[in-house]
C-alpha cells in the first residue's frame, strides 16, 4: 500500500492510499474548520453548516443527494469536531467519481433554503436537548468547558440553544466564505482508488476555487477548574481531566500508553482496583485525546451517591501509585494494545482515509506507518513513570460532576490529597 499526495495550484490537497484486494472506497473532504474556529457569537455554526450540507444544492435536492449515493449501494455522512468538519462517503470502486461529485456539490454549492434552515434548526435543538438528557455525554462538554474556560476550545460543538435559534442564512454563508477555501480542504481517499484519477477529478471540481487567507485558531490554554451540576439521577457521574501533550508533541505517545495502562481496558489499574476489587462502579475508563497545541488525559466513572467520595479518593490514590510502581509489563501491554488497535483499525478504508486526512492536517504529509510504530515502541517505563508523576503531582486538572453529588469532594480537596 502506497500513500500518494498532490496539491493543486490553489492549495487544495489530495491524499490517497490504494488498498489491494478491496472493491470499495472511502472518500471525503476534511475541512479545517471546526468548533475552535468559531467566534463566540458563532458557537455551533460549524455543526449547523454540516447539517445544512445535506439539505439541497444548486444541482440536487436533499432527496436527490441521498438517492445518488444510496442508489449505488453506498452511504454518505458527515461530522463536526473541534478542529475539522468532514463530509465522506463509502462506495464501490466504479462509483468514486459520483461520490466525489456529490461531496463537492454539498460542500461548494449549498443553497441554504430558508425553509430548510428552520427545519434543521428544530432538528439541532432536539439534538441539543437529547445531549443534555444523556449524562455521560453532557458531562464531557462541562469538563471541556472547565478545562479551557472562556476559549473557543472550551465551548460545545453543538452550541447553546439561544445561538442556534438565531443563526441566519447570512451567518452560514459568511462562515463558509471565511473558512471553506481550497487551502482549508483535504481530499482523502482509501481503498480501491486511483490517485491520478482523483487528482484529475479534484482539478475539475475544486481547481477553480480562489485561494484565501487562512485564519489560525486561537491558541489554547488549559485553565482547569471545577463544575458541579446536582440532579436527582440514578448515578453520580465523575469526569476528571489533566493537561497533556498536543498531537505535534512526541510525548503524546507516552500519554496514550499511560492512559491505556491506567484505565484503557479490563486489565487496567482503575478497572481492576475500582470496579473489580472494590465494586464501586460499572463503568470506568481513562483515555488521552489531543489537539494541535494541547491535549487532555481524561478519567470517567459513574457510581452511586453513597460511593462517589470513595471512588474519587481511590482514583487519586491510583494516580499516585502509578507514578511509583507502574511496571514494565503494564507498559508493554499498553503498547501492544495501542499498536494493535491502530493496525486493526487501519484494515477499514474509512478509518484509513480519516487517518490520512488527519496526518495531512497536522504535518502536511503522511509519515510512514512504521515511523509511528517506532515512536510507540520507543516509549520507556521511565517515560511513563515520569508522565505519571506529573499527573499525580503538578499537571493542571479539571473536574466535572453531575447527578447526586452532594457528598462528592471538591477539586480543591482532591488536590490536597494529590499533594499529600
Amino acid at each position: 500500500m502506497t500513500v500518494q499526495q498532490h496539491t493543486l495550484a490553489n492549495g487544495f490537497r489530495i491524499v490517497s492510499e490504494h488498498m489491494p484486494g478491496l472493491q470499495s472506497s472511502a472518500i471525503g473532504i476534511w475541512v479545517t474548520a471546526g468548533g475552535r474556529h468559531e467566534r463566540i457569537e458563532q458557537n455551533g455554526i460549524a455543526h449547523f453548516l454540516e447539517h445544512m450540507a445535506f439539505k439541497g444544492t444548486r444541482k440536487r435536492t436533499a432527496l436527490q443527494i441521498a438517492e445518488a449515493i444510496e442508489d449505488v449501494g453506498g452511504y454518505i455522512n458527515a461530522y463536526t469536531s473541534r478542529e475539522v468538519t468532514a463530509y465522506y462517503a463509502r462506495v464501490l470502486q466504479d462509483d468514486v467519481p459520483l461520490a466525489l461529485d456529490v461531496i463537492a456539490d454539498i460542500v461548494l454549492n449549498p443553497v441554504f433554503d430558508p425553509a430548510e434552515i428552520e427545519i434543521e434548526r428544530g432538528v439541532i435543538l432536539q439534538e441539543i436537548g437529547q445531549a443534555h438528557d444523556t449524562p455521560d455525554d453532557v458531562i464531557f462538554d462541562w469538563l471541556q468547558e472547565s478545562s479551557y474556560r472562556d476559549q473557543p476550545l472550551g465551548r460545545t460543538i453543538l452550541g447553546p440553544s439561544e445561538r442556534v435559534r438565531a443563526f441566519s442564512r447570512d451567518d452560514l454563508a459568511a462562515f463558509v466564505g471565511e473558512h471553506y477555501g481550497p487551502g482549508q480542504m483535504i481530499l482523502s481517499a482509501a481503498g480501491a482508488v486511483d490517485h491520478d484519477a482523483l487528482v484529475r477529478l479534484a482539478e475539475t471540481l475544486f481547481g477553480h476555487l480562489e485561494s484565501k487567507p487562512l485564519r489560525a485558531a486561537d491558541a489554547a490554554r488549559f485553565t482547569g477548574g471545577e463544575t458541579r451540576h446536582a440532579k436527582a439521577l440514578e448515578q453520580a457521574h465523575f469526569a476528571l481531566a489533566f493537561e497533556s501533550p498536543g498531537y505535534r508533541d512526541d510525548a503524546i505517545y507516552t500519554a496514550q500508553i499511560y492512559s491505556s495502562a491506567l484505565g484503557g481496558g479490563m486489565s487496567s489499574r482503575l478497572f481492576q482496583e475500582i470496579r473489580e476489587a472494590r465494586g464501586l462502579c460499572y463503568t470506568i475508563f481513562a483515555q488521552t485525546g489531543a489537539y494541535a497545541d494541547t491535549g487532555t488525559t481524561t478519567i470517567y466513572a459513574g457510581t452511586s451517591a453513597e460511593q462517589i467520595g470513595e471512588l474519587a479518593e481511590v482514583t487519586f490514590d491510583e494516580l499516585a501509585r502509578a507514578a511509583t510502581d507502574m511496571s514494565p509489563q503494564e507498559v508493554a501491554r499498553a503498547r501492544a494494545q495501542m499498536k494493535a488497535g491502530m493496525l486493526m483499525g487501519l484494515e477499514s478504508p474509512s478509518n484509513r482515509a480519516e487517518r490520512l486526512a488527519r496526518l495531512v492536517q497536522i504535518w502536511d504529509t503522511v509519515p510512514p506507518l512504521q515511523d509511528t510504530i517506532a515512536r510507540i515502541d520507543a516509549v520507556t517505563i521511565e517515560n511513563v513513570r515520569g508522565f505519571a508523576e506529573g499527573i499525580a503531582g503538578t499537571a493542571p486538572a479539571a473536574l466535572a460532576l453531575y447527578g447526586p453529588i452532594e457528598s462528592a469532594p471538591t477539586l480543591a480537596q482532591l488536590q490536597d490529597r494529590r499533594a499529600a
